[in-house]
């Protein structure tokens, strides 16, 4: 009996050890680097809670930390992902897609690998202008947007800000992909900005390409004056 109490009360602490390292890959994927106490803060723990979540993370080589330094008084110490981390993430087969990309450039030229893309991006920009055409609001049509691209891995989000509003996406899925031709995404912006046209500005404010942590859009809506 005490055996049995033993392996159940072990299997639940490994329970909540693992949904608190995925709920902390969440955040700092999302938010960026944070430090221990506002990522405690989020858990619902302790500081020390936290940083025991987050040094056995370290150990396991999916987060790193540096000093930054604001203002006067000490350098806060940030947690961000590493590299490994990032895999943790949806990827839509990467390796795969580059080497499908070499092989099309190869047989078939940068021609042949424009029109491949062209046509991604058309049947992509079909299924999106089916789900925004039902909404009557920029927010609307964004929202519904950022729900797609979230199904397709993207983790996006909106947000309202100064003159609009952004589209924020925290993962490329594609990423691999995207390195080895950045067709791609001129493709997206341009889908987005069709997507709008009219009604609103879309323009690109943060590349992952760029290396920036994410990319975001900003949609500032178009101002019909009369004559």
């Amino acid at each position: 009996m005490a055996c049995s109490r033993y392996i159940a009360t072990s299997s639940f602490c490994s329970c909540v050890i693992y949904v608190a390292q995925k709920k902390l890959l969440q955040l700092l994927k999302t938010n960026g680097p944070q430090t221990a106490p506002a990522l405690a803060k989020q858990l619902d723990v302790t500081s020390m809670g936290a940083r025991g979540h987050l040094q056995k993370m370290q150990q396991q080589g999916l987060l790193e930390t540096f000093e930054s330094k604001e203002g006067v008084g000490r350098p806060k110490k940030l947690w961000q992902l590493t590299e490994q981390a990032q895999k943790q993430f949806p990827d839509q087969h990467n390796q795969l897609t580059v080497d499908l990309i070499i092989s099309v450039k190869e047989l078939f030229g940068d021609h042949g690998l424009d029109q491949l893309i062209d046509h991604r991006a058309q049947q992509s920009h079909q299924q999106y202008l089916s789900a925004l055409e039902q909404r009557k609001t920029i927010e609307g049509k964004l929202k519904a947007l950022a729900k797609i691209r979230t199904d397709e891995g993207y983790m996006a989000s909106v947000e309202k800000a100064d003159n609009g509003w952004l589209l924020i996406e925290n993962h490329c899925p594609i990423c691999d992909a995207a390195k080895s031709c950045q067709n791609f995404c001129r493709t997206e912006l341009e889908s987005f900005q069709q997507l709008f046209k009219g009604i609103a500005e879309v323009t690109r404010q943060e590349h992952l390409l760029d290396e920036n942590r994410r990319c975001t859009y900003h949609l500032a809506e178009i101002k019909i004056t009369e004559a």
